[in-house]
């Protein structure tokens, strides 16, 4: 058996004596209890020192990635022969060893024995290679160890990452500084020319004319096309003429000049640290930049804390990422959660109308997931996935424009259907012939009509007296015979109150009778 061992100085190729000791795992420290003892189990065959440093550091990279480097290929190639390819090889890494069994064709084994093996060899590899001391095996350990530290930083993913995400917050604080600085100059040049604040929107180019013009007596002479359009300076210099301002001094001047020189500086490294951000993210995120865009891409990343964070999060927290408060609120409340967070800045979610923009940031996230996962863990570079999923989403917000359009289409024409148009008709003219004089007895007879209306309650109420008083004296014939002597006076009482009764009824019917015939004898006369 042949056991491949890698050191500091180069690769080392040793012959196993008797295979048999490698029966017992647990008993393998045994026979590298001593020096002796480990050049009685081993014996080493061939030694491939590396040249120098460089050399060292591309073997190291490849045996950490768990490749085959060009340089262990030639030394097995050359050093193990015809005789040797049927022997098996012991390799320490396992996918080392699976990529020199597929290269070389050699048997490869590396298992827990192995791992033993390779221990016991560590221990006594002073005395098994010849002509290398400890120390100097020590300091190559170290000088080694801090170069693979210094190559993982400088080529790590998550330093990109912390690039990106440093970049995106630097660009955000740079933006409110600006509109300080931009607000805080025009308040101050505001009140030596305050027309040309109206006049000059933006905040370039009004510091820009703040330093070429200085005082605005100087207007008429300065010539601004450099800065402004030729309709805008027009603009300005007549303003300059019949401005309000109050004068300032020329150290005053001064301190507005410096606020506008760093306005200008500001800007102009604002410029160039977007197109720093915008090639870092078309290097390590070139799909999810395809799809949503350099700053929103970066504001997720930043967000997340690293592509890889963001990559192993689903659609439905990538779309609401960046509106965690108004999401808890919502659940809090038991309102509505938020449709969209940091996912509302997409151009493709911009463009959607107000209806479809919950749906059109679902259809982002979902796509933008995929985009992500493609960036952080597939191989290939470049837009591959992001320019597909990129059409498909605008396809699919044409779709959405088209069914919301017909669906206000349909509305409005069935409102067209049910509802006529309005026609304006002009009033009809007063007809005076159409008048009729009124007859002078129409009032009296409408009289004598009152007064039937008025008997017929008065009947009403009468013929529920007759009613009652008959009910009572059916009441009281039945109970004659059974009641004694007090029972007949009382009914005695009953029948003086009947009287009575029926007597006011009766006077009641002779007034309407009364007001009849008078009414009859003025219709006589």
């Amino acid at each position: 058996m042949l056991v491949l061992f890698e050191t500091p100085a180069g690769y080392a190729l040793f012959k196993m004596k008797d295979e048999s000791k490698l029966d017992d795992p647990d008993a393998i420290f045994k026979y590298f209890a001593s020096a002796d003892a480990a050049n009685k189990t081993l014996k080493l065959k061939a030694f491939s020192k590396f040249e120098n440093t460089t050399d060292a550091m591309s073997a190291v990279t490849a045996l950490v990635e768990g490749k085959l480097s060009k340089g262990l290929k030639k030394f097995l190639t050359t050093e193990l022969s015809e005789l040797d390819l049927k022997e098996t090889l012991a390799v320490g890494d396992s996918k080392l060893a699976a990529s020199i069994a597929k290269k070389l064709e050699i048997n490869v084994v590396s298992d827990s024995t192995t791992l033993e093996l390779m221990r016991g060899i560590r221990s006594q590899i002073s005395t098994l290679i010849s002509g290398l001391p400890e120390s100097d095996m020590n300091a190559m350990v170290l000088g080694l160890s801090h170069s693979l530290s210094r190559y993982k930083l400088k080529f790590s993913p998550d330093k990109v990452d912390t690039m990106i995400i440093q970049a995106i917050h630097l660009l955000d604080d740079l933006d409110k500084e600006l509109n300080t600085y931009a607000m805080r100059v025009k308040e101050w040049y505001g009140w030596h020319f305050p027309e040309m604040t109206k006049l000059i929107v933006d905040n370039l180019a009004y510091a820009k004319v703040v330093k070429t013009m200085g005082f605005r007596s100087n207007a008429a002479e300065t010539d601004l096309s450099t800065v402004l359009p030729e309709e805008l300076e027009k603009e300005v210099k007549d303003a300059a003429e019949i401005s309000m301002g109050t004068e300032i001094s020329d150290e005053d001047l001064e301190n507005i000049h410096h606020l506008a020189d760093q306005i200008i500086s500001i800007t102009e490294y604002r410029v160039q640290l977007y197109d720093y951000l915008k090639n870092r993210m078309a290097a390590i995120a070139p799909n999810l930049t395809c799809l949503v865009g350099e700053l929103v891409g970066a504001r997720l990343i930043a967000h997340a804390g690293s592509l890889l964070n963001l990559s192993k999060q689903p659609a439905s927290t990538i779309q609401i990422l960046g509106a965690e408060k108004a999401l808890f609120r919502a659940l809090k409340s038991k309102h509505d959660t938020p449709k969209y967070g940091l996912l509302y800045h997409a151009s493709l979610v911009g463009q959607a109308g107000p209806k479809i923009k919950g749906k059109m940031a679902r259809t982002v996230a979902t796509k933008a997931a995929l985009s992500i996962r493609v960036d952080a863990l597939g191989e290939s570079e470049g837009p591959t996935v992001g320019i597909e999923l990129r059409a498909k989403m605008e396809a699919r917000l044409r779709q959405l424009e088209g069914k919301a359009k017909s669906s206000v289409g349909s509305a409005t024409k069935g409102k067209k259907d049910g509802q006529k148009k309005f026609e304006f008709k002009q009033a009809k003219s007063y007809n005076e012939a159409s008048d009729v004089a009124m007859a002078e007895d129409t009032p009296k007879k409408r009289k004598a009509a009152d007064d039937d209306e008025e008997d017929e309650p008065v009947k009403v109420k009468k013929s529920k007296k007759t009613k009652e008083a008959k009910a009572e004296e059916s009441d009281e014939e039945e109970e004659k015979p059974k009641k004694s002597k007090k029972s007949d006076e009382q009914g005695e009482k009953k029948k003086k109150k009947k009287k009575e009764t029926e007597a006011e009824a009766d006077q009641v019917e002779e007034k309407p009778k009364k007001k009849k015939k008078k009414s009859k004898a003025e219709d006589d006369e």
